[in-house]
């Protein structure tokens, strides 16, 4: 081949970049740089790896966590149910006697009343403080006034050396034996049928009003707790336990009134019932007669005028009189004493009806106004004149002397005083003009 065929060959040949790429050109070209893209993935695995790595919740707003997390602890604490005070037994001294009433046990829970803890109460430090302090040590409960609780030893009789002498024992003895010898087999004291049980079958001064056979019961219960006996103590337990058993038959569960709304005069029947009760609830604790005693006092408390006293009304009309406000409040006196929930807007409520209708000018304390009759009217003729006592002065004294009051801060209690002293009751041997009442609160009140 000559040098000009060769020449004309070669013009004609593509160039080095103008011939076409084969698979072979491109995979070496690859394999070239393929170091440095596998380093390149590899920094971009690891980058993707880190950023998944990082908690991202970081940086979410703080504000939640704080928010929840106190509430969820704090609010627990405000929800926690107090303990259940009812269903506190405390120990029971195996030296008590066991009650004689099996469908009806009112057997001590705690000992209060055994015979080392009276001797011991006598001169604990403390009563100078109340108003129950010293000649005021109340051992006459039972005679139908509020209770001595932890002001005083609640037991009379054998139990209590401060007592009236041989013949005040014997009077007492005798009295307890008469009403024991007349009560009913069901256990009530019967108002207009008492007299069957004399033994000469005379009546003794004559038939009652039927309708009172609940507070002349709880009359009687008093009297039998205030000489010392209680459900389980005493040469009486049966008497007591009887009568109590037959109380706690005649209350209404659903209102808590024991009786019938039978009269104008049924609350005088209830509020002495259920100071009987709440007497005997004191001594024993009894988980059966607790409930018993508290919607009896529940009553009360509905019975009470608002931001005043009490009358004959349930529901409350407005009237007040001192007669049943003086019962009612020996009733929650006892009921507070032993534990039970009463309402303390009663006492303040009693005392300014106290203030109400008493003359500043002769401490007579009246019976529904400032210058009633303070002496019971037993009576619509000759035969039967209005009583001349003070037997509203007594109870208003008294129920001062209940309600915390004392004759340094509150000095009409001692014109409540001169004035009874001025009136003392008179025996007639008639039985005319004897006013029971006055003797009664009279004596009481004084003995305070």
């Amino acid at each position: 081949m000559s040098r000009d065929e060769f020449l004309t060959i070669e013009t004609t040949l593509p160039k080095s970049w103008e011939q076409e790429e084969t698979f072979n050109d491109v995979l070496y070209d690859w394999m070239g740089r393929a170091p440095w893209l596998a380093i390149s993935a590899a920094l971009h695995v690891v980058a993707f790896l880190v950023i998944a790595a990082i908690p991202w919740n970081l940086f979410d707003q703080p504000e939640e966590k704080i928010l929840k997390t106190p509430i969820a602890q704090a609010l627990p604490p405000d929800f926690i149910d107090p303990p259940d005070e009812e269903e506190v037994e405390l120990p029971e001294d195996e030296s008590e006697e066991e009650p004689i009433i099996q469908d009806f046990e009112v057997a001590d829970v705690n000992q209060t009343d055994s015979d080392e803890e009276f001797e011991s109460s006598e001169g604990a430090e403390g009563f100078a403080d109340s108003p129950f302090d010293n000649v005021s040590l109340n051992n006459v409960i039972g005679i139908g006034g509020p209770p001595g609780g932890k002001f005083g030893r609640r037991f009379g009789g054998n139990r209590n050396s401060r007592t009236g002498g041989p013949r005040a024992n014997l009077a007492l003895s005798d009295g307890l034996e008469w009403l024991k010898n007349h009560q009913d087999a069901d256990g009530k004291w019967d108002a207009d049928g008492f007299m069957r049980h004399d033994p000469s079958g005379d009546p003794s001064g004559g038939a009652g009003d039927a309708k009172h056979d609940v507070g002349l019961t709880g009359l009687a219960l008093l009297a039998f707790l205030g000489n010392g006996n209680t459900s389980a103590h005493g040469p009486h337990k049966q008497v007591v336990n009887d009568g109590i058993k037959w109380l706690r038959e005649q209350q209404d569960v659903e209102t808590g009134l024991i009786g019938d709304p039978i009269g104008h005069s049924f609350l005088y029947d209830h509020s002495i019932a259920t100071l009987a009760i709440c007497e005997a609830y004191y001594f024993t604790k009894s988980p059966l007669l607790k409930p018993t005693a508290q919607r009896a006092i529940n009553y009360i408390t509905r019975a009470r005028n608002p931001y005043g006293a009490w009358r004959y009304d349930v529901p409350p009309v407005g009237d007040n009189d001192t007669s049943v406000t003086g019962w009612m409040i020996f009733a929650l006196k006892s009921a507070e004493e032993a534990g039970l929930t009463i309402d303390r807007d009663a006492y303040n409520g009693a005392l300014q009806w106290f203030d109400e209708v008493t003359d500043p000018a002769t401490g007579r304390v009246g019976y529904d106004s400032m210058g009633s009759l303070s002496g019971r009217v037993t009576g619509v003729n000759d035969h039967f004149p209005p009583e001349k006592g003070e037997a509203m002065t007594a109870v208003g004294l008294l129920s001062r002397v209940f309600l915390g009051q004392t004759p340094e801060d509150t000095p009409v209690m001692l014109q409540h005083a001169d004035l009874m002293l001025k009136n003392l009751p008179e025996w007639d041997p008639d039985g005319l003009g004897n006013d029971m009442y006055y003797w009664y609160y009279g004596s009481y009140a004084m003995f305070q």
